[in-house]
């Protein structure tokens, strides 16, 4: 297991897609770790970055990394439409360099502010890329399971996306990158 970087520790998640090419990059800070994984935060204002676009963070936002992998979940303080955004990935994990990284496989599980609710999205381009870059058949299976367990999660509200793991770590960020 890489250790783990000082809580405080400013560094770059860095996504890609399954072939290798760049995806998003995102300033952010390592917060802690808790029995649901390792989390680190942006706060308003802080950068991330895609081939082709550059933007900021809307608000301040914690991740959840946790051991398997197989997402980042994120929790927004302030975002005016989402709330939670997880991203179904495949080997989320601290690199040598001590930085996350993780492969975006293209499905999301969203809790929406508004009356879209809870839900599945870009599930079109899950499709479009599975057979593009030939994701192999049992990690197909395994993240739309993954997809399907944590929407109903997320639409339970069960820890770590309830409101109180979120107003924790949120305070954590507020502390360590004032």
């Amino acid at each position: 297991m890489t250790a783990r970087p000082a809580p405080g520790t400013p560094l770059v998640f860095r996504w890609r897609k399954w072939d290798g090419s760049p995806h998003w990059e995102h300033d952010c800070v390592f917060l802690g770790s808790d029995a649901h994984g390792d989390w680190v935060g942006q706060r308003d204002g802080w950068r991330s970055a895609r081939p082709g676009l550059d933007t900021v963070s809307n608000g301040d936002n914690v991740t959840l990394i946790p051991p398997s992998g197989e997402y980042a979940a994120t929790l927004n303080a302030t975002h005016p439409r989402i709330a939670v955004y997880i991203d179904i990935a495949w080997d989320v994990r601290w690199d040598a360099g001590a930085d996350p990284t993780g492969i975006d496989m293209d499905l999301d599980v969203v809790r929406a502010r508004d009356e879209r609710g809870v839900f599945i999205d870009d599930r079109d381009e899950w499709e479009e890329h599975r057979v593009r870059y030939g994701y192999p058949a049992d990690i197909v299976l395994r993240l739309e399971q993954v997809a399907i367990d944590l929407e109903a999660a997320v639409r339970a509200a069960a820890p770590p996306y309830d409101e109180a793991t979120a107003a924790h770590w949120l305070g954590v960020l507020t502390r360590l990158a004032p």
